[in-house]
């Protein structure tokens, strides 16, 4: 089992940027594929970014695609989201996910198996 803790989330004008940080415990990250997802008001939790076990392969939904950037550092047990050119719209709680397995539906949040809390980003427009 693996514990996530998201954080660097904020308060940031429209066109500035963020990096979140999910920090894992209980397992190595190569272990897991893991995603970030996102949830506004009154919306479904929506799938952001990708990153397979061993980093090789990143996957994007098309809003956030060229803006956002997925990566990880094994060695500190860490997944980073940098987060550029800020939208309104990206207003959300931001969460992490551990993926044991592939199960084929990598954009919905019931194909992984651990979550984080959670971490406010807010955009000013």
């Amino acid at each position: 089992q693996v514990q996530l803790v998201e954080s660097g989330g904020g308060l940031v004008q429209a066109g500035g940027s963020l990096t979140l940080s999910c920090v894992a415990s209980g397992r190595t990250l190569g272990s897991y594929a893991i995603g970030w997802f996102r949830q506004a008001p009154g919306k479904e939790r929506a799938f952001v970014a990708r990153i397979t076990k061993s980093g090789e392969t990143r996957l994007y939904t098309d809003s956030v695609r060229g803006r956002f950037t997925i990566s990880k550092d094994n060695a500190k047990n860490t997944v980073y989201l940098q987060m550029n050119s800020l939208k309104f719209e990206d207003t959300a709680v931001y969460y992490c996910a551990a993926d044991r397995s592939y199960g084929g539906s990598i954009a919905s949040p019931s194909e992984y198996d651990y979550w984080g809390q959670g971490t406010q980003v807010t955009v000013s427009s």
